[in-house]
């Protein structure tokens, strides 16, 4: 799974902490009959093992059919790409991801300077 980080423009708010990763995965060939009987029996409870762990806060199917989001704990795009690589379709070289790094909504900056 390759990811992706997109670029970012500094702004005239405060930086704030990463506190979530939006994965966005994309099937990148079909999967063959064969392939979803050897790998997406391993690929469901690996899935299922990082959402129970924590790891995974919410996971959508996309409405195109071409790979899942996923809402992730973590604070790192490395290790978001570092658990998502390990998964089955990771290792089989099936699925990419595009990976965002999320943060409080630092406007609300504003908000905060206008109540001094």
């Amino acid at each position: 799974m390759q990811s992706t980080v997109p670029q970012t423009a500094p702004g005239p708010f405060p930086a704030v902490p990463t506190t979530k990763i939006l994965a966005i995965g994309t099937v990148v060939a079909p999967i063959t009959p064969e392939q979803r009987k050897t790998i997406m029996t391993r690929e469901v409870p690996a899935t299922a093992q990082l959402y129970l762990a924590g790891k995974i806060d919410q996971w959508y199917v996309r409405k195109d059919n071409k790979g899942v989001v996923f809402l992730l704990n973590l604070a790192t795009v490395e290790e978001a790409h570092e658990m998502l690589e390990a998964l089955p379709l990771g290792q089989a070289k099936l699925m990419t991801f595009e990976l965002m790094p999320l943060g409080p909504l630092s406007p609300l900056y504003i908000l905060l300077e206008n109540m001094k």
